[in-house]
Order: C-alpha cells, then structure tokens, then sequence
C-alpha cells in the first residue's frame, strides 16, 4: 500500500477496524498534525462508499467539544478516506474490559459527556443509530468524544435504509428498530441507556453473541433488565430503556439530568414507579453535580413531544421470517468496532366531544388555545392526534419531531391570545417552563380548523 494518501497524508500505523474498514494513525504533511484515516473496505459496495461520504456531511454538520472532527473525504484509486481528529484513547468498552464495572460516580462524568454529544446530534436533525462504549473514545484526562457516525442519518436522508434493512449493534438496539422499524432521536436514546447499563455492569444489557434471535425476542417483548448496580443513575436507566419510544426521556433531558442536580430532581418526580421486580438501588441523596455543559439550543418548531403506547410486538416466527426474507444487521461487529424518524403517529383511546355546532367563535378559539396547550403538556399523543389536521401533523415533521420537542417542555402559559373568527386564526404569547430549568417565550400563529364543533389546528403563520 502506498504510505501517502492524496499526496497530502502520510500512513503511520493502522489503530483499529470496524464493519466498514480499517483506521490509520496518519501524519497531515501540510499542517504538520496528526490525524485519523479511514478506509472503505477494498471490496466495499456502493453502499459503503456513500456511508463514508455521508459521514463526512453529518460529522461536518456538529461542531462540539465531545464529537470527533472531521476534517476532509478524499478520494484516492477508488478508495475513500475520511480525514478525522485524532484522538489518544481507549473506547469505553476497551476501558471497562481493563477496569471492570464502573461505579456510579465515575461512570457519570463519562456518561455526561456523550449525552451532550447527543443532544447536540439531535439538536441538528442526526439520528446516530449505533450509540455504544466502543463508539465513545475516552482520552487519558477523561475527555470522551463520540465517534463513528458511518450509519447516522438525517431526517431527510432516506436514500440508505432500504425496506427489511436494520441497522446498529444488536447489544444495544431499542426494541422498535428490533422489531423492524425505523431508528429515531428516541432510538439512540435508548441505545444511551443501554450503554449506561453496560458502564456500571460491564457487559451489554442484551447477550447476542450466542443466541441472536432469543435476544431479540427477549428485547421486543419483555420488560427490559434493572441493576442495581445503577445506584443513583437508576432513573436514568428508566427514562432511557423504557419500551414505549415517547416515554423515553430526550437526549437533551438526559444531558440536563446528569448535569444539573435541580434538573434530576424536576425529571425524577415526573417518572413512573418503579416495578415491584428487582431493581436498581433507590436515588442517592447527594448525587455529584457533573461538570459538562448541556446543550442549550431547541429546536424552532412550534407544535411539539412524548408518551404513548406504540411498541409493536412481534413474535419469533414473524422475527425468523424478517430474516429470511433478507432482514440484515448493519453492524454485526464486537462492541469494539470504531449507526428517518419513525413518524407514524401513535393512537389514543380519548375521544373529543363537538362543543358546539353553532360556527367558530373568538371567545371558542380562545379557549381551544388554552385547552391545547394544558392537553399537549400533559399528554402530547392525544393532542398530537386529537388537535392537529392530519395535512398539518405532516407539516410539523410528523409524530418523531412533534414529541422530540414537547418532550423537553415542562409547562406552558398563555400569556395572551386574540382570535379571529373569519380570519380562523389565532396569536398569542406562551411562556415554556422548559426541563432543563430555563424559560423562553414566543409568539404563535396559528390556523385553525373547524368542523362540528370541533376545532384542530390547520397551519401555521
């Protein structure tokens, strides 16, 4: 092999390989610095080539202190090199393996690290898809970067997941993407969880290395397993590895929960009981405070967040079938390798009542404001699909993105409303009480819908 590539890189020694090729230690002759390589595979498909390539775009879309850089694709003999920071480090997988479990405290200052990463990811539209130890490179000092996006995807981004095609590291897959559906924000919250399960116990929620198809029956259909080896970031575990994909917690509720001591308090209180079955041990009183920055930055749509009961159970004959029929692990590799919002919309059992059938009226508009927003706070599914027009449950980004924002809102205030009957419109100012403790106020317009009696909103200005 030619030891430089592009003219430009010079090949050191080779420090890892994964499912889709091998990474060079690489010296960059023009700016004088070391950087990491690389590789497709030699005999990568087009597939792979435009996983590379896409990499580089979604990689190059984040700019934060715990995401590896990247600082150019190049193309070389029908090779493609992707041209990252170089980062000294263990993945955390290869440092649990040295170390043993870790405990809660010295997990936590790790975890934090990632989950900022995460949110970050998400803030920018990126579904990671394969959140794992051996995906979190962990420097000397303890800095931890998040790595490996060759499978991460965009909402917009639909060219690469073909139809039976499942993604990820089987260990750490949440159970709708093991039941075949679409990876979401939610997804990788759950392989976050799954990987805090891995940190304090030192091995994987899920063993898939023996009996693939029993661990993802197991992951699809039973409750998912408690340690009590979590000790105080038993509600962590669960917020995140919780079945239902809209009860989960978000990545930035997860970032603010392990930063800020107010914050963990807030989302603690906001958490189902724990089952009567063995589980963690109860919330440490004086949980430490984590040092890393959450994310501050939310997304800018209106109409927003989180719970349902959506999780699709599938036996382990349909399972075998999914396979047989070409179902495919993206990323069948050991943890040590260095992964399209889901956006049907969940269903409801409430029913709303007409209130009226004598045509839309300014005092009706107000008071639908008003109803909307204590519904959509308290229950975002059946506001989500009781109060939106189908046309504009579409146009707010469907049921991933509706409830990846009223997730991170722990209340909402009408400050004022005007309504115009003809018009059917409405605007008015809301101040959010957001979870991670800030408050920030917007003024919405709105169109509005009506028939029979009932109002639903149609648009936005």
């Amino acid at each position: 092999m030619d030891s430089r590539v592009a003219g430009r890189y010079t090949l050191v020694r080779e420090i890892g390989r994964g499912g889709m090729g091998a990474v060079w230690l690489a010296r960059d002759e023009m700016l004088g610095r070391d950087v990491a390589i690389k590789r497709v595979a030699v005999q990568a498909d087009g597939d792979a080539v435009a996983r590379v390539t896409r990499e580089a775009r979604l990689a190059a879309m984040l700019n934060h202190p715990h995401v590896v850089t990247v600082f150019d694709l190049v193309a070389e003999s029908e090779q493609r090199w992707l041209v990252m920071e170089y980062v000294e480090s263990r993945n955390l997988s290869a440092l649990i393996r040295e170390q043993g479990p870790l405990t809660p405290d010295t997990a936590a200052p790790l975890l934090s690290q990632a989950a900022s990463a995460l949110a970050a990811a998400h803030q920018a539209g990126v579904v990671h898809r394969d959140v794992k130890p051996g995906n979190m490179l962990v420097t000397p000092t303890g800095l931890l970067k998040l790595g490996d996006f060759g499978i991460a995807r965009t909402g917009t981004d639909v060219g690469l997941t073909q139809t039976g095609m499942v993604t990820g590291s089987p260990g750490y897959l949440a159970p709708e993407v093991a039941a075949g559906q679409s990876a979401t924000l939610s997804s990788d919250v759950w392989s976050f969880g799954a990987s805090v399960f891995h940190a304090v116990t030192g091995h994987p929620p899920y063993d898939t290395s023996e009996n693939l198809m029993g661990a993802l029956y197991r992951l699809v259909h039973e409750e998912p397993p408690r340690t009590e080896a979590a000790g105080w970031l038993a509600p962590l575990l669960l917020a995140t590895m919780e079945r239902d994909p809209a009860r989960r917690w978000s990545a930035d509720q997860v970032a603010a929960w392990l930063h800020d001591p107010q914050a963990r308090e807030r989302l603690n209180r906001r958490l189902p009981a724990a089952p009567a079955r063995p589980t963690a041990a109860p919330v440490a009183p004086s949980a430490p405070v984590i040092a890393t920055e959450p994310t501050d930055v939310l997304p800018t749509a209106p109409t927003r967040r989180r719970r349902s009961p959506v999780l699709l159970a599938v036996g382990v004959a349909a399972l075998i079938a999914l396979i047989a029929a070409g179902w495919v692990l993206g990323t069948q590799t050991s943890d040590d390798d260095a992964g399209s919002t889901d956006d049907a919309p969940p269903t409801s059992q409430t029913s709303t009542e007409p209130t009226t059938s004598a045509g839309p009226d300014a005092e009706g508009m107000r008071q639908f404001v008003a109803s909307y927003l204590d519904q959509v706070t308290a229950d975002p599914a059946t506001a989500y699909q009781q109060m939106l027009t189908p046309a504009f449950q579409e146009k707010s980004g469907n049921w991933g993105r509706y409830q990846g924002w009223w997730n991170q809102v722990e209340g909402a205030e009408l400050i004022s409303v005007d309504a115009d009957p003809l018009e059917m419109t409405v605007q008015y100012r809301v101040r959010y009480s957001m979870t991670n403790g800030k408050t920030r106020t917007e003024d919405i317009s709105l169109d509005l819908a009506y028939d029979n009696g009932i109002y639903r909103i149609a648009g936005e200005g």
